[in-house]
This record gives C-alpha cells, structure tokens and sequence, in this order.
C-alpha cells in the first residue's frame, strides 16, 4: 500500500475513533478523555499502518518506540485526570456553549485533535509505507537516539511532577529541582524531540517534507496547548518570578545562565 491509500485509510481510522471517543464524552459528559486518547491515538494509526507495511526490521523499531511512547503518555494523562472533573479549558468552552456543547465539542475538540493527529502522524505513514529492506538505516538509528533523550525528559520529568505533587505540603509550590531544574517544561521539550527522532526515521525514507510534523508539534507545545496554556496558570504562585527568571522556558541550560 502507498502512501497516499496509507493516509485515507488511516484518515478514516482516525475519524471512527474520534466520532466514537465523542459519542463518549457525551455519556460521560467530560471532553477531557480526548487527552487520554492523544497518545493512543498515534500508536492505534502507526499500527494500523504496520500491518500493511512489510514489517521490516526499521519498521518494527519505529512501531516499538512509538507505542512506548503513546501507552506511556495515555496512562500518565489517565492516572493525572482520574476521578478529577473535566479539565477547565473544556469546561469553559462547555459553559460558553451552552446546550450547543454536544454537538460543538465534536468540531471544537474531537474533529480538530484528529485532524491535527494524522497531519502530524504523516512521517510515521512514510516510514511505513516505504518498506524499507535490508539492516536497519543509519537514519533510522539516529532517530532512535533522538528518541531516546525524548523519552528520558518527558517520561522522567512526568515522573518528577507527579511525585511532588503527591506531597500535600507541596500544594501551590513550583518544582525546581531535578530536571525542572534546567527547563520549566522538561516533559513539553522531551515531547517534541521524540517527534524530531520519528522525523529522523521518514528522512531514511527520502520523507524529508515531513518535517511539518516535528515543527507543528513543537510549536503546539510551545505556542499553544503546552507551555502557554500552562504558565498562565502559574503565575501567582510564590517564586515563580524567580523560577523564570533562573531557568529557561523550554530548552534545557544551566540554571541562572539564560
């Protein structure tokens, strides 16, 4: 299969599952399971993918490291959201709506993440659409590099924050030790260089266009659902002035140097 008949299929994957995960939201009344679903999201698309592929030895790595990537992202957002009430960006957007919500949600949320979802996922579909044969490629090793420093800060750094947020005496204080220590988004930033990793991987297959998805992603976290999003709700938390002024946003540096 090509990849261009890769695309509408998994496309057309990616559309059951988003309509299904908001028939969902509906019964449940709570739009956040969307975020659960982002990671899985990918490794249900690349492993449908897989399956039409050759399943050659690069192939199999890509789709080892990507469902590492998505269950281990899916079951962190699971665990951080359960039994909590809708997350209050949805919960605005279902107070400005109003009764209109049920069937808004589906553009507003569902339809949007999965159209986002397949765009970015295109150099996952190239590596797979592509067959390579023989040993794996030195792109592909690479990648694998990448992906590994990735992995680290964004699963190290999950781990670090849900570990002192655990700690009731820590309520309204910032994390600064570790690696939020070098960056204030150490999970953010590995996020993003896992996607450079899988990019790396479709430049093995001459898929050098496809780094849209990298950059798309990284500006995602950085501009608009991430870092953003998120420092807006920190600022009138004690030393956190300081914090921004000692460690950088997104990139990881030595305290007190950028």
């Amino acid at each position: 299969m090509d990849l261009s008949e890769l695309c509408l299929v998994c496309g057309a994957l990616i559309l059951g599952m988003m309509t299904a995960l908001w028939l969902l939201s509906l019964a449940m009344k709570n739009s956040s399971i969307v975020d659960v679903f982002w990671g899985t999201g990918f490794v249900s698309t690349n492993l449908a993918a897989f399956y039409f592929s050759g399943h050659t030895a690069q192939q199999t790595l890509l789709t080892v490291l990507v469902t590492l990537w998505g269950l281990r992202l899916s079951i962190h957002i699971f665990l951080r959201n359960k039994g909590k009430a809708e997350d209050f960006r949805y919960a605005q957007w279902r107070k400005e709506h109003g009764v209109r919500w049920w069937w808004v949600s589906f553009f507003k949320v569902f339809l949007l993440q999965g159209v986002l979802l397949w765009m970015i996922a295109i150099p996952l579909l190239a590596v797979q659409a592509a067959g390579h044969q023989g040993p794996i490629s030195i792109y592909a090793y690479a990648g694998a590099c990448v992906w590994a420093v990735g992995f680290f800060f964004e699963s190290v750094g999950d781990y670090q924050l849900a570990a002192f947020r655990s700690d009731p005496s820590n309520g309204g204080k910032i994390l600064t030790h570790g690696l939020w220590r070098f960056t204030r988004h150490p999970n953010y930033f590995g996020d993003a260089v896992q996607w450079w990793g899988f990019f790396i991987f479709a430049v093995s297959s001459g898929s050098w266009w496809t780094v849209y998805s990298p950059l798309l992603m990284t500006i995602l976290l950085m501009r608009v659902s991430g870092v953003t999003l998120l420092e807006k709700t920190m600022k009138t938390r004690p030393g956190y002035a300081a914090y921004v002024h000692n460690t950088n946003t997104f990139f990881p540096w030595f305290p007190g140097n950028h």
